[in-house]
């Protein structure tokens, strides 16, 4: 077992460490702007007019996309059905509706298929080998596809330290601490001895349900951010994660 501080509080006793993908390891905020307007493009494409609305819901502004928002939060399954939800108020079914907004979805997918990986946040990797070699198992759980996670392993070569790469591909989302459960549960060590670590506060609150040893919000650069408020600790870089000797 393994004690970590951040900041002022120091998580003892810890097994394992479940990281977020987006905004917590990878850099990804222009790949998902860019998929975001492709997205709201392509539906637009299909039925004229919905595609500013679209941006909007998404998050987009502009150059960035904002970081509580559904393109940076939702699952893809969550983007696609208020996508529909634009698109049925335009006065189609909700079968159509989804029908449309699958295939815009599908369609940026295909153009985005052969995109490199986002870069990883800077010191990223550092951490994580620092504290697999520490003894402590390394997961990631990811409001992106279980596929999305495995790309982004697999670019980055991550796979020496990481024990689980896990997305979400069904009906369950963050911040449902069923996800966090499940990942636990995989990786084999239990959830009071597994610390969360994300962006968002749908991570937060999912590792505070199910029990976790304890929740880092991270926001690189700016851990004074409302949307961390509920973290037990926030931190601005993943080296504010120290392992303390034994």
């Amino acid at each position: 077992m393994v004690s970590i501080k951040c900041r002022d509080i120091t998580f003892s006793n810890i097994q394992a460490v479940i990281f977020d993908k987006d905004g917590t390891l990878e850099d990804s905020q222009e790949f998902l702007r860019l998929l975001g307007l492709k997205r709201a493009r392509l539906a637009d494409a299909q039925i004229p007019g919905v595609g500013e609305p679209l941006q909007m819901a998404f998050g987009i502004e502009g150059a960035s996309i904002d970081p509580t928002g559904l393109l940076a939060v939702g699952s893809r399954r969550e983007n696609e059905i208020v996508a529909a939800g634009y698109i049925a108020e335009t006065g189609r079914g909700w079968l159509e509706s989804l029908t449309i907004a699958g295939r815009a979805f599908d369609e940026a997918d295909e153009m985005f298929k052969n995109a490199s990986s986002s870069p990883m946040f800077v010191g990223s990797l550092e951490v994580l080998k620092n504290l697999s070699e520490a003894g402590l198992k390394l997961g990631i759980l990811s409001a992106a596809t279980t596929a999305a996670v495995q790309k982004f392993v697999k670019s980055h070569e991550l796979s020496d330290w990481i024990q689980l790469e896990m997305g979400v591909d069904s009906t369950l989302h963050k911040p449902d601490p069923k996800l966090f459960l499940q990942a636990c549960a995989q990786l084999g060590i239990n959830p009071a001895a597994t610390l969360m670590v994300g962006d968002s506060a749908g991570d937060i609150q999912m590792g505070k349900n199910a029990g976790a040893a304890g929740c880092i919000g991270i926001c690189w650069g700016n851990a004074e951010v409302s949307h961390l408020e509920k973290a037990d600790v926030a931190i601005a870089s993943l080296d504010e994660m120290i392992i303390l000797a034994e």
